[in-house]
Order: structure tokens, then sequence, then C-alpha cells
């Protein structure tokens, strides 16, 4: 074997990574973050637990990314540890599936059906197809299949690759001295503990194992241990996301920890004493693919069939190792927003909807609790919104920077157009919990001074003020919904408003002129009425910004200016009827 084949060989390992990586990345943009939200509906049967975590994980083909995010979804406390035991098992059993897809490359048959479920033969009609969808197609998801086929494709061809550059080695003795030494139990175990943590991934330090099997030089008694060890180091990845995490969390990735842990003791002191007694003739065998697979597949299985029943055992075994304290850490904003899931950038985007959503109701509540202290002034109310508004700053604050982060990410493009919304409309959120400050403000003052506004003032306020009211139940119902149609009733709305506004300033001027209002009861009413029409222009920012959601736009100008403002027109007919529902007295 000379420099070019370790080359080649070193080729084929990037491109089998690279192409492993591609797959499970199209995977997960084309599950647009559902498998997420069901692991995160899970209910709390083991057995649901762990087929749910083997489905999720045989179709994005990474058990780290899934115990990831387990270990995520504790960490927020939506779900419980004793939940996340099945699944995290259901992970081990769903990541065979890739050293079976890999396995196909030991087909031995001269039929042509099983000559073409060979990698190098049917790699390349995968590749084809999946080009011709990434570059001719233009619709998003078709895209995303086609990375999945390019992936699968450019995995193929670099386990291939590998295949072919190793098979020199068979006849390199101090290769063959290597791996008589890994037929130590102890050893192979350390050496596929070390690999799988080196690149993270059982199923790619698998695969690798399977490419050495071309040497022919590999035993069913070399790979047993080395098998053990991967398992093993593919908790490393949970390990450090639990770095950081609540106590929880860091259980949740002790559990993966000591599964493969317990189950590999198990399976090692149950083989070796049987093999003692009993001499199993296999192992002195050259392995294969598919018999590593299938070692693999056996492990798994049997280990969740054996552990299963203990889950209760392994929790305890977490809390014994991670004491509990009287007090647990409070859930806050930034642990909704765990930074883990940036991993799974659709799953993201969807917990900051439901995170921004969150924000948009309690801005709405800011703001009615301002407006109910005009009428009506009350501390406990006052202290309320001023809290809220604190609590709207916060949401602002973690959701700006998590989507920034998000932001850096591979996202389909409807999730990119889901984030620009996002990132456009919690600022108008926060200002207008900023206005509701101002609203409490000017009720305060109103309240000390005993301020008195005239029967015509009053009257007048109550239209406006139910009008914002309106106007803003609108606006945060659109943006929750994200209802394209009904956002389109907010701009009419906005417009009358604006024309509320000039009217209750324009009156009061000609009030004050007959004496019939005082300076103080003016000055009120002008802060209220203009806090009002400032609302009006956020609510109207949030209603452009879900309607130019598709459009993949944001210039709210530009939208506005080509609004058809014609007599009889959709926009004229909804402004009427809102003028005529908002009359003054």
């Amino acid at each position: 074997m000379n420099i070019f084949d370790v080359l080649t060989m070193l080729g084929g390992l990037a491109l089998f990574l690279y192409g492993m990586n591609t797959m499970g990345e199209g995977l997960t943009k084309i599950s647009g973050g559902r498998l997420e939200r069901i692991l995160e509906r899970l209910t709390s049967n083991p057995i649901k637990a762990v087929l749910l975590g083997a489905f999720v994980t045989a179709v994005i083909q990474s058990s780290s990314a899934t115990t990831v995010m387990v270990v995520g979804f504790v960490n927020s406390g939506i779900m419980k540890l004793s939940q996340a035991i099945g699944i995290i098992m259901g992970a081990n059993v769903g990541t065979t599936i890739t050293a079976w897809i890999l396995s196909l490359s030991g087909i031995e048959s001269d039929s042509f059906l099983m000559q073409f479920l060979k990698p190098s033969n049917f790699s390349p009609v995968i590749a084809v197809v999946g080009i011709i969808f990434l570059m001719f197609l233009k619709s998003q998801k078709k895209k995303d299949i086609g990375m999945i086929l390019v992936g699968f494709a450019i995995l193929m061809f670099g386990m291939d690759t590998m295949s072919g550059a190793v098979k020199p080695l068979a006849d390199v003795p101090e290769f063959t001295g290597i791996l008589t030494m890994f037929s130590n139990p102890l050893l192979g175990m350390l050496a596929g503990a070390v690999l799988t943590a080196v690149i993270q991934s059982s199923s790619a330090s698998v695969g690798i194992l399977q490419a050495l099997c071309a040497t022919g030089s590999i035993t069913y008694g070399t790979a047993f241990p080395i098998i053990m060890g991967q398992n093993i180091g593919t908790c490393v990845t949970a390990l450090l996301s639990g770095i950081g995490a609540n106590k929880s969390a860091k259980r949740a990735s002790l559990i993966h920890l000591y599964f493969n842990l317990i189950g590999t003791v198990v399976f090692m002191l149950g083989f070796y004493t049987i093999h003692a007694f009993v001499t199993f003739d296999f192992v002195g065998e050259a392995a294969g693919p598919a018999g590593i697979a299938v070692m693999h597949s056996i492990f798994n299985i049997v280990a969740t069939v054996l552990l299963l029943p203990f889950t209760k055992g392994l929790e305890r075994l977490a809390y014994l190792s991670i004491r509990e304290e009287k007090e647990e850490d409070k859930q806050e904003i930034s642990v909704l927003l765990d930074e883990r899931f940036l991993e799974q950038p659709a799953f993201a985007i969807q917990r900051c909807k439901q995170v921004a959503a969150a924000m948009a109701e309690l801005s709405r509540t800011t703001l009615l609790n301002a407006i109910s202290l005009i009428q009506k002034y009350d501390e406990k109310v006052a202290e309320a919104v001023s809290h809220d508004e604190n609590e709207v700053d916060r949401y602002e604050d973690a959701l700006g920077s998590y989507l920034v982060k998000l932001s850096s990410k591979n996202l389909s493009q409807a999730d990119s157009r889901t984030l620009s919304t996002i990132l456009h409309c919690i600022s108008d959120f926060e200002r207008i919990s900023d206005h509701a400050i101002n609203i409490q403000k000017a009720a305060k003052k109103r309240s000390e001074q005993k301020i008195r506004f005239s029967d015509k003032a009053a009257g007048e306020l109550e239209v406006f003020s139910r009008a914002v009211t309106d106007i803003l139940n609108l606006s945060v119902d659109v943006f929750v919904r994200e209802d394209e149609e009904e956002a389109s009733d907010i701009e009419p709305l906005e417009e009358v408003v604006d024309r509320l506004n000039k009217k209750v300033k324009k009156r009061h001027i000609k009030r004050l002129r007959n004496g019939k209002c005082t300076i103080e009861a003016g000055l009120v009413l002008n802060d209220l009425a203009t806090n009002f029409e400032r609302v009006a222009d956020h609510c109207s920012n949030i209603g452009v910004c879900v309607i130019q959601l598709k459009e993949d736009s944001f210039d709210t100008h530009e939208y506005l200016d080509t609004l058809d403002k014609g007599k009889d027109t959709p926009f004229d007919i909804k402004y009427v009827a809102y003028k005529n529902l908002y009359k003054l007295p």
C-alpha cells in the first residue's frame, strides 16, 4: 500500500462523512421539525417511546442528534426524565439502519436485480436524479429530496472508495498485527470508543469498520469488542450537550452513557464467558459488512429488551450520580430557546414561533391592562404592566440573539422567511409594550392630579380605545395563526385609527378654545391619543410582515404604496365599514 492508496482512503473517508452529513441534513430539512415535535408531545408509555426514538433516528440517521434533542427537551422541562429513557434506548436501535444500508456493498450475485442493489451500481443513478432535483426544480421540498439523494450517493461512493483503497492492506503484516491486537476485548473496545468519540457518530464509525472488512483481515472476534466500544463512544455527543444544562438534562445524558456501558458489560461478560465453555467457530472467520450490521443490531436490540424493564433503576442511578437539591432551576426563556436545538434548525424555528407567540400574547396583556387604567387606576394593575413590559423586553433580547445564531444555519426557504418575519415583528411587539408604559404613566398622572375629562372627551376616548384594542387583538391573532387573509383587515383599521387620532386632537383644541376643557386634561388626552396611534402603526407593521411572509419581501413602504385604495375596492370597503363602526359621538 503506497501513499496514493492512503490518500484515496482518506478521500473516501471524507466523502463518506460528508455524504452522511448531507443526507442527514436533507432529511432533517424535509421533515420541517415535524419529527421533533412528535418527540416533544410524547406520551409516558415506555414502549411507544422506544419505537418513536427508533423511528426518528432511522429517519434523521443520527442517534447523537436524537439524544441531544432529548437532552434539550429535558433541559426545557417539556419532557420528564422517565420519558427520555425510552427514546434514548430507541435511538440506539434506530441508528442500526445505517449499517444495514451500508451492508449492501457486500452483495455477491450474478442476478441483474441483485447486482443493481450494490452501491457502486445504483449510486450513479441516485446521484443523477438528485442533481436534476437540485438544479432544475424550483420547489424547495424537491431540492431537499435532491440533497438527500446526492448525499446518499456521495456516502455510498465514499464507502466504495474506502473499501477499494484498504484492500491492499490485507498483504501488509503490520496491519494484520494491529488488528490482532484489537482482538483483545479491552483494547478493541477502547479503539471503537475513541474513534466514535472523535467523529461523534456511531453510524460513521460502524461504516468505517464495514469498509475495513474489504481487507478480509477483520474477524468477528476483532469486530465484536470494537462495536461494543462504538456504542460507548457515541455517548460523548450527549455528554457534551449536557454541559451547562440543568440537572435533569445532565441526568438524561448520563442515562445514555449508563445504558450503553451496562449493555456492553453484560454483552461482553456473557459472550466471552459462554465462548470459554462453548467455542464459537465464527469468531475466527472474516467478517463482512452484513455481519457487522447483524452484530450492531443484535447488541442494540437485545440491550434495549434487557434494560427496558429496568428504566426506573436507570433513573435512580442518574439521580444518585447527580443529587437532587431542594430547588431545581426555574424555567427561563433562554432554556426554552435551548442552543442544542440550533443543530435541528427546522425545529428551532418552531420553538421560536412558540416563544414569539407567547411574547405577542404578553404584549397584548400589557397594553390592555394599561388601557384599563385610564378609567380606573389600580396600583396592582399598574405594577403588573411594568413587570410585563420588562418581561417583553427579555423576550425580545433572548429571541433576537437566538434568531441571529439560527440565521447562520442551513435553513429551508420557508424557515428563512419565518425567521425574518419573527425578527421584524418582535421589535413591534416590544414597542407596543413600551407604549403601554406611556399609557400607564398618563393614567397615573390623571389619577394623582384628579383630572376629569369632559363627557365629550370621555366618549371619544372610549371609541378610540375600542378601535386600538380591536386592531391589537387582530394583529396578535394574525401573527400567532399566520393568517395572511385576515392580516389584510389591519391596514384599513389602522387608517381609521389615524383618522380618529386627528379628529380627537382637533376636537380637543376646539373645546380648549371654548373653555370646555382644561390644559392639564388636554395634555393627558394628547399623550393617550399619540400612543394609541403609534400602537396602531406597529400593528400595521405586523400585518404587513405576515402578508409578505410568502413573498420573501419585507419592504413595508413598498407594500403600502401598492395598496389599491380607490373607491369600491376591497380596501375601501373595509375602511368604510371600520369608519362606520368607530364613529365618534
